[in-house]
């Protein structure tokens, strides 16, 4: 029933984040309904961007320029590092517009099991970054148990390699709007393991 352009194509979609065949489906049928309109520039918008990526050098963040455009900002406290697991965390933060600081994008967090180990993460680059003026190091992973364990295998190294550096973690626990019975045991323990003076 499909040209074999239009099954490849849906099959691309299919296999990223957020899509299923059903989502990929609909999505093709509304870029074929206006391929000068949508298609088109949609397809010379992926080209430019895969052209235009960089990796950035010092943070790790994926952006058009290298050093990226936070750690190229002057008005950026360059002492303040926030550690995020992946790119999508920064750009969430930066969404947010909540932290003034710079990033390390770690590349996930340790996971024997899965088998990511220390030296499948960017941990040295970090080290380095700490010992040359860094102030303090936020470490802004998630809440599952490996990140848990990350973060203060982490604490540790940051504290014997730039013991003048402040080592802080984010907050866990209760979200915005959330309500109490509705969360599982292991957040609210997180919650009040981390509750502060009010």
């Amino acid at each position: 029933m499909r040209g074999p352009e239009i099954d490849r194509l849906i099959g691309l979609l299919a296999a990223l984040p957020g899509f299923g065949p059903r989502s990929a489906r609909r999505t093709v049928l509304k870029l074929l309904r206006d391929p000068p309109g949508r298609m088109r520039p949609l397809a010379r918008a992926l080209d430019e961007a895969a052209q235009a990526a960089r990796v950035c050098g010092v943070c790790g963040n994926i952006d058009g320029t290298d050093p990226c455009s936070v750690c190229a900002d002057p008005e950026r406290d360059q002492g303040v590092i926030c550690v995020v697991e992946e790119v999508d965390d920064l750009w969430a933060l930066e969404r947010a517009r909540v932290h003034p600081g710079v990033y390390h994008v770690l590349g996930g967090v340790l996971a024997p099991l899965d088998g990511r180990y220390e030296e499948d993460l960017s941990v040295e680059p970090l080290l380095a970054r700490a010992r040359n003026g860094a102030t303090e190091v936020i470490l802004a992973l998630g809440g599952t148990v490996d990140a848990a364990s990350t973060a203060h295998w982490l604490a540790d190294r940051l504290r014997v390699t730039a013991p003048s550096v402040a080592v802080s973690r984010v907050g866990l626990g209760v979200p915005m709007g959330g309500t109490l019975d509705r969360l599982d045991d292991g957040t609210l323990g997180a919650a009040l393991r981390g509750r502060r003076v009010v």
